[in-house]
């Protein structure tokens, strides 16, 4: 009767969370796991949800906002930490490495 559907929640779950805040692929997969889903079932609802919305975009909102509250890393202490933020919301090594210095090289070009 679909009552309880594992596959349809963890789907639903994730496209929500998405687009409330930006997170990345670990920490979703953690919430899910924590929910008691199988493993397959969150790989499948992760891969349409993320399929929906890219990781790039997501990283790009999660930096921007920290951005807004926190202001632009003045020094490596700064960029410790929205590394460390970074790493928290589930986003992978490489992709916030990526990003960062992103953000530096636009922040030096601008001066």
């Amino acid at each position: 009767m679909g009552y309880v559907n594992d596959r349809r929640f963890a789907e639903s779950y994730a496209s929500h969370r998405l687009s409330v805040r930006p997170v990345g692929r670990a920490r979703l997969a953690r919430e899910l796991a924590l929910k008691k889903i199988d493993r397959k079932t969150i790989d499948g609802a992760l891969d349409q949800a993320f399929g929906e919305t890219s990781e790039d975009g997501l990283i790009d909102r999660a930096i921007q906002k920290r951005i807004r509250t926190h202001g632009s890393p003045a020094d490596r202490g700064d960029e410790k930490r929205m590394f460390d933020h970074l790493a928290r919301l589930g986003f992978e090594f490489d992709l916030i490495i990526r990003n960062l210095n992103a953000l530096k090289r636009q922040t030096i070009k601008d001066e």
